[in-house]
């Protein structure tokens, strides 16, 4: 049986899995903004284990498994097809949402639509803006606001020739040209490290764990031994019971329900040793419990580590006598940063990312030599496409994304340092992500506030700052859903198969796709009902944020307090610690990504569901090794799919409902 199903895994990959994927991915990105924006439903998307690809993936390998059974005919599609069609989904979904689409239209309009008087954006910021980058006619904008006449009345089709696309030709085709500019360099450089990060460094990918279980079992004939396992339906039989009797009290509020949140911080003091503390709260996701479970101790155990130290920090601080205003922190651009102590996160990013390149000299190296044709490359480890390819796609990719900012009014120097500190942060955010199993991550601070940090705020006057800010805002700085760590996800699923061309030509257009269709989705909702009528308060509220911060910028430029260049260096100081400790000793218990989350709101969610799943884990090794952990794995993957079985059903509910219950964080 086990011969079988590994030459059942090398089989090709068929055509019909790219074509698959590619059209599913393309059909989340058209319902993502009607489902999530207008029927305020459970978010199809949603972090870096959405719920709808996940929900597709499972119905597929039942379906085909049973269509093969039934049929006495070999499976339509293989597990190995499977992953390339959920990871495609799964790519569609992050763009389709907070990842792209969800601030796209507002980043584009809010300086326009939102100026007035009182914030004097029209003297300021209107004369920095490069005309291609906003729709030339403005009661086009106003009508994405307001939408259009009679718009609530009219079908799909008939919204379409309505909507003003002479104005938006230009900076869509302006915008696509950065957007993709800025994909392909993700995608070449995640082909450059994989081979790195997957073979010389063994990465653990926690959040495959699942997909590529129930993969294996497809091509192995024991999907129902799989589905039917009693580990598998004692930890599948919680979440359908905890959301079953949660949802229905949504509806029916007589029906009891399980509180999932408990509000921890009234237990603890609002000042001394413990006021950090005082906004604790404890969320239950069993979802995230089986994440953490699958992921490696010493990471898990970093995560909470780390975060209760940072809330502890806060504590000793102010028994030392020291209160830091927040205006310390002059102008910021990060999506969670509240007070000068979370500038750690600069310094610590950027040793972290030397980190990386100091493990990886030698690949690089040895890459350096192929691209300059001293070594012959090896095709069995390109990847998906030749690693001079990747190399040269990489570089020139960059440079013309730094082109595309002088040519729009940015200095070169501005540029550079731009588009270095943006990919960056997302090669540390992917390994983050990939390495520590967080479907759910949040920056604490922006990749600008970096250069800020080190820098001044005068480096950002004028246009530097506009650009700076509306590019931030596009792509680098909500990671929530970002493109990257999912390419490395779909480099280790593509690792050894063949035909290179199909998977590597899919990814490209399920990326391309899947932006298409996102922008067009976006157009016809908001065009329809109108920006005003949507449920897009936090796209609007940060994108305002944004542009706030850049009219200061404009014309005040505050420097930044000296307390923000010391917990930046303390920051460096500390992971450089760690890195070293971490390299060294093959004891240390602690690994340094878990600093690099210690203020991520993500974390103040998900703390409590990566202290199960290391308890477990740890109590699991200790008293039953290996063998136990095998049996045991099933019960927290039973958590993974019951929580998103519940989620994907009260999702095709609440597109029926006035209200939807929502399963996962939003």
């Amino acid at each position: 049986m086990n011969n079988s199903g590994e030459k059942k895994r090398k089989q090709p990959i068929r055509l019909r899995a790219g074509i698959i994927g590619i059209l599913l991915a393309m059909g989340i990105c058209l319902l993502t903004p009607y489902n999530n924006i207008y029927m305020q439903a459970t978010p199809l998307g949603g972090g870096h284990f959405p719920l709808a690809p996940f929900f597709i993936f499972i119905l597929l390998a039942l379906v085909i498994t049973l269509i093969s059974r039934l049929f006495k005919t070999s499976l339509l599609l293989t597990g190995s097809e499977l992953l390339i069609i959920w990871i495609e989904t799964v790519i569609g979904s992050g763009i389709a949402y907070t990842g792209f689409a969800r601030t796209f239209l507002v980043n584009l309009t809010a300086p326009v639509h939102f100026a007035s008087m009182g914030n004097r954006w029209q003297e300021t910021l209107h004369p920095l803006i490069p005309p291609s980058l906003i729709p030339s006619d403005h009661a086009a904008i106003e009508q994405l606001y307001n939408g259009i006449a009679g718009g609530r009345s009219m079908s799909w089709l008939e919204v379409i020739p309505k909507i003003p696309w002479s104005a938006w030709l230009v900076p869509l085709g302006t915008w696509s040209v950065f957007v993709l500019l800025s994909y392909s360099v993700m995608l070449f450089l995640i082909n450059l490290l994989a081979r790195q990060w997957i073979e010389n460094e063994r990465m653990n990918f926690p959040l495959l764990k699942v997909p590529e279980m129930i993969s294996k079992a497809v091509d192995s004939g024991t999907t129902a031994d799989f589905f039917l396992n009693r580990f598998l339906l004692f930890g599948l039989s919680i979440p359908v019971m905890l959301h079953l009797l949660n949802g229905l009290n949504l509806y029916f509020p007589s029906v009891p329900a399980i509180p999932t949140l408990i509000l921890a911080g009234p237990y603890f003091p609002a000042s001394g040793l413990f006021t950090g503390f005082h906004k604790l709260k404890i969320y239950i996701y069993p979802a995230f419990i089986g994440f953490a479970f699958l992921t490696s101790r010493q990471i898990s155990f970093s995560f909470w580590f780390f975060f209760l130290f940072g809330a502890l920090l806060y504590g000793i601080l102010d028994l030392l006598g020291y209160s830091i205003p927040a205006s310390e922190l002059g102008i910021t651009f990060g999506p969670t940063l509240a007070r000068p102590e979370e500038m750690q996160m600069i310094g610590a990013y950027g040793i972290f990312f030397f980190f990386l390149v100091w493990l990886a000299r030698q690949h690089l190296l040895d890459v350096c030599k192929q691209s300059f044709f001293l070594k012959k490359p090896d095709p069995e480890h390109s990847g998906l496409v030749d690693v001079r390819i990747s190399f040269w796609g990489t570089f020139i990719g960059i440079f013309l994304i730094i082109c595309w900012y002088v040519q729009l009014g940015m200095t070169p120097l501005a540029a550079t340092m731009v588009t270095g500190a943006f990919f960056m942060i997302m090669l540390v955010a992917t390994r983050i992500i990939c390495q520590g199993g967080i479907a759910y991550f949040t920056l604490t601070a922006a990749p600008t506030d970096g250069i800020i940090a080190l820098f001044g705020a005068k480096i950002f006057a004028g246009t530097n700052g506009l650009l700076a800010g509306m590019s931030q805002k596009m792509l680098f700085v909500d990671l929530r859903e970002s493109l990257m760590p999912s390419l490395l996800h779909a480099r280790h699923l593509h690792q050894g198969r063949k035909p290179v061309i199909i998977l590597f030509t899919s990814l490209a257009v399920t990326i391309t796709a899947s932006m298409a269709t996102s922008i067009l989705a976006m157009l016809l909702l908001c065009y329809r009902f109108g920006i005003r009528e949507l449920q897009l308060d936090w796209a609007t509220r940060t994108t305002l944020s944004v542009y706030e911060n850049i009219y200061r910028l404009a014309t005040t430029a505050p420097d930044t307090g000296g307390w923000v260049f010391i917990f930046t260096i303390t920051g460096a100081v500390l992971m450089l610690i760690l890195v070293t400790c971490y390299h060294r000793f093959y004891w240390w218990p602690i690994h340094p990504i878990g600093y690099l989350t210690a203020y991520s709101s993500a974390m103040r969610i998900l703390w409590v569901s990566f202290f199960i799943g290391w308890a477990c884990n740890a109590l699991c090794m200790r008293y039953g090794g290996i063998t136990l952990f095998r049996k045991l794995q099933y019960f927290f993957i039973g958590l993974i799919i019951g929580d998103f079985l519940m989620g994907g059903g009260w999702a095709l509910i609440g597109l029926f409902a006035d209200t939807s219950y929502q399963v996962l964080p939003n």
